[in-house]
């Protein structure tokens, strides 16, 4: 392990130190970090070798992309520092400014996709939303359950589930979808199907109120998965369930462009860190589709529990 003194002497170089900071909010890529850090991929990437040889940073392939991240465990003897450097280095509120404007170029990216798909969803190819897979999903819900549809889109899958519902609140980040979804629902009748305009990561519903937390190939779009799982479980009621359906990883990189993936795809142990770090139990998760075209995009259920008190 290394010694606090190393690692003050590798985070009193600024431009380490704004990297540790920004990665403590958000895992990036180089290349936002060069976006943010207005530097060249040559410094950025010899300062992450560095962190990475102190074991303060690590990466996680995604695609052609590395997507990088402290690794907390190692960075809590310094985090009293780490907080007062951050309130005495100049480069931070710039810094946090940037971060926040690449943030938001993540969700614009699946907001231009989103906003064209629209009244469209049930015409148009979407990689995993296939009926086999919504129907294991599916299998774990028993009526009448209170429902949150996380990135729900127009909400097809919200006005199935509301056929035998308690409630159903089908949340989604694009005003044209959220206004599609309530004519459609007000013309079919469903009194119990209710949509909010709202982020996955910070879905507008009160604490402890749901049954059921669904993210149905969503997951990947979310600029934070970590945080739209974290979100979910504070949502759901003591005993309730969350579930995922979403693509197995994958090295379709087109993806982000034709289907404006932020992700692609997520592997089992990467569902278990997930849904363990948001304190849920009893997980259970399995591949439960496989598309017979080419890239042959495969689809992963996840589930877990939010333990009674």
């Amino acid at each position: 392990m290394s010694s606090i003194l190393s690692l003050m002497s590798v985070l009193s170089e600024p431009t380490r130190l704004r990297l540790v900071l920004l990665l403590r909010q958000e895992e990036l890529t180089v290349a936002e970090l060069q976006e943010i850090l207005s530097m060249g991929q040559s410094r950025i990437s010899s300062s992450l070798a560095q962190l990475r040889r102190q074991n303060l940073v690590t990466d996680r392939r995604v695609g052609k992309n590395s997507y990088y991240a402290v690794i907390s465990s190692w960075l809590k003897p310094l985090e009293k520092i780490l907080d007062q450097a951050s309130k005495e280095l100049p480069e931070v509120s710039r810094d946090e400014q940037a971060l926040k404007l690449v943030l938001t170029k993540r969700r614009d990216r699946a907001a231009e996709y989103f906003g064209k798909l629209a009244g469209k969803f049930g015409h148009a190819y979407v990689p995993g939303r296939s009926w086999e897979a919504l129907a294991h999903g599916l299998l774990k819900l028993l009526p009448p359950l209170v429902i949150a549809d996380l990135g729900a889109g127009e909400g097809t899958l919200s006005q199935l589930l509301a056929r035998s519902a308690e409630k159903v609140i089908a949340i989604d980040n694009l005003p044209k979808m959220v206004n599609f979804g309530k004519k459609i629902a007000k013309k079919n009748g469903f009194k119990n199907l209710e949509y909010r305009l709202g982020e996955i990561e910070d879905p507008p519903i009160i604490k402890n109120s749901v049954d059921i937390a669904l993210f149905s190939q969503a997951l990947h779009h979310a600029v934070s998965p970590q945080r739209a799982v974290d979100a979910a479980f504070k949502i759901l009621k003591p005993g309730g369930k969350i579930i995922i359906l979403d693509l197995l990883s994958h090295t379709y990189e087109q993806a982000k462009e034709l289907y404006a993936h932020v992700w692609l795809g997520f592997s089992s142990v990467e569902l278990h860190t997930l849904l363990t770090k948001a304190g849920f139990k009893n997980l259970e998760i399995q591949i439960v589709s496989r598309e017979s075209q080419a890239p042959h995009f495969q689809t992963i259920l996840a589930t877990g529990v939010k333990e009674k008190n």
